[in-house]
């Protein structure tokens, strides 16, 4: 290997601090920058099919210049000769050598002409840029979930470009509160909703319209939610229009909506200026899920609260005169109290509630009559006691059918025989039904149908779990009936029988 003095270049290294300095970047990303430039223009003097190495010393900024040659085994098939050499060959060089190691040459400093000058600061620039880029994207993706302030630099398409110092952000159409317009030169607040690398550099998204703005408002205006005194547990938004917000106190002595109005509504009022005149409720938590549902319909007054955990539906009763608080403006009070909750809930009138137990009532009242073979006075017991199917009857302890008024053991076990006597016929005929019908056994496994619904299903072509899955919910219940599903449960039904598509996929 012959020897090349490299002389000490201080001029590249106070190049690579001035540049890292005003570009804001590592140094050793300048150096690195710096090393491909000059291989780039090694290569262009010596010829590409070189394998041209170049390392700057980070101290005395002298370059050093050397080629490659990997030595491999005599068998090898050489593709590139300027870059491998035969091991046979290389020990002429030195003994030493084994397949893997490298010969290395040293080679003279270039002369850098006008060209070669020319592409090693295209480089240099590219991967200033490169860097600059990386830089700014680690930058703005540790301020995901934090509210940034920027001003507006031009509209594109409906959306906002906003110019947040050392980069722009996206504000899109769908993110911008509705009646909202802006114009060059305005002043923004947002939420960074994602940051993403990109080639021209970091896509930073923000949103004005999501929940998450409006829990991050509450936390910079509210003391006591930035200290953790106050806690926010849930945000639900109409944008531009109506918000709830619920918040729990983890000190009983603060009052958590008081904190969060703030005096004469001073904390409160700065939030619905900043979105815009957005109505705001605050809403008190309460780990009673019953209690935060009623507080989630204020203003309504809520007179009755049934919940149906299975399904995850609430049902409320309120008085004829609350029912267009309860539902709101278009629907809004009920909706934001749902998103809230994270629960459907179905408001009803007191008069609407009578009627539909009454139906339900006179429903199960009849179907204990026919399939029991009792009379009206023992079936209205049986609804009484909260009994709506026969297979409940059936599975129940004995003790507890006997205890009911008017009934003994002999009145109880009576009527367990009939239940049963019922269910067995029942399920024979299921079979023979479903036999005939030709029912696949996977229709019969999905959780939420019963066997009346399985045979409506297959009356009408639904045979077996892919039938069901091509589904709507609407159609499942146009079906089945109205009044044996609900659009929650149909919607479940439909999404269990797709299950096994996601797992097929997943399979893949």
């Amino acid at each position: 290997m012959e020897n090349f003095e490299n002389m000490p270049r201080p001029e590249i290294v106070a190049v690579a601090d001035t540049v890292a300095r005003e570009k804001n970047i590592d140094r050793e990303d300048v150096f690195t920058a710096m090393e491909i430039a000059i291989q780039k223009a090694g290569r262009t003097k010596y010829g590409f099919e070189h394998d041209i190495r170049v390392h700057i010393d980070r101290k005395t900024g002298a370059i050093s210049l050397a080629r490659y040659r990997e030595v491999v085994a005599d068998d090898t098939v050489i593709e590139n000769e300027a870059a491998q050499i035969p091991v046979s060959l290389a020990k002429k060089y030195d003994k030493k050598l084994k397949v893997g190691d490298f010969i290395i040459d040293a080679l003279p400093p270039i002369d850098f002409g006008r060209i070669a000058a020319q592409t090693a600061k295209q480089v240099i620039m590219q991967k200033v840029r490169e860097a600059e880029r990386n830089k700014q994207f680690e930058e703005y993706r540790e301020k995901i979930g934090t509210i940034i302030n920027g001003t507006v630099k031009r509209l594109e398409f409906g959306n906002v470009i906003v110019d947040i110092g050392k980069a722009e952000a996206v504000l899109r159409h769908n993110e911008i509160i509705p009646r909202e317009k802006y114009k060059n030169g305005d002043r923004v607040r947002a939420y960074v909703l994602d940051v993403r690398r990109e080639v021209k550099g970091p896509q930073i998204f923000l949103s004005r319209t999501c929940p998450e703005f409006m829990a991050k408002l509450f936390t910079q205006e509210v003391p006591e939610i930035y200290d953790g005194v106050v806690q926010i547990m849930g945000v639900a938004r109409d944008p531009g229009s109506k918000a709830k917000i619920a918040v729990k106190a983890n000190d009983k002595t603060v009052d958590p909506v008081g904190a969060c109005v703030g005096l004469r509504g001073i904390r409160v009022q700065a939030i619905v200026t900043e979105l815009q005149g957005e109505k705001i409720d605050i809403v008190p938590y309460s780990d009673d899920r019953a209690e935060y549902i009623v507080s989630a319909l204020a203003p309504a007054e809520v007179t009755k609260v049934v919940l149906d955990e299975e399904n995850n539906r609430i049902e409320v009763v309120v008085a004829e005169d609350q029912l267009s608080y309860a539902i709101g403006r278009r629907g809004q009070n009920v909706k934001l109290a749902s998103q809230l909750i994270g629960a459907d809930i179905d408001v009803l009138t007191e008069e609407q509630e009578q009627e539909r137990r009454s139906n339900e009532n006179k429903v199960r009242t009849q179907r204990f009559m026919e399939a029991l073979d009792v009379d009206d006075m023992i079936a209205h017991l049986l609804v009484a006691e909260g009994f709506s199917t026969i297979d409940e009857i059936a599975m129940v302890d004995l003790k507890e059918l006997a205890e009911i008024e008017g009934f003994d053991e002999d009145v109880a076990t009576e009527l367990q025989n009939r239940a049963n006597e019922f269910i067995e016929k029942r399920n024979k005929e299921f079979a023979t039904k479903s036999k005939k019908l030709k029912i696949d056994e996977s229709l019969k496994h999905v959780s939420g149908l019963d066997q009346d619904m399985i045979l409506t299903l297959a009356e009408n072509g639904i045979k077996n779990i892919d039938d069901l899955a091509d589904l709507a919910a609407d159609e499942l219940i146009e079906i089945v009936g109205e009044n044996v599903l609900t659009l929650t449960e149909a919607n479940e039904i439909i999404m269990l029988a797709r299950e096994h598509w996601f797992d097929d996929k997943k399979a893949k």
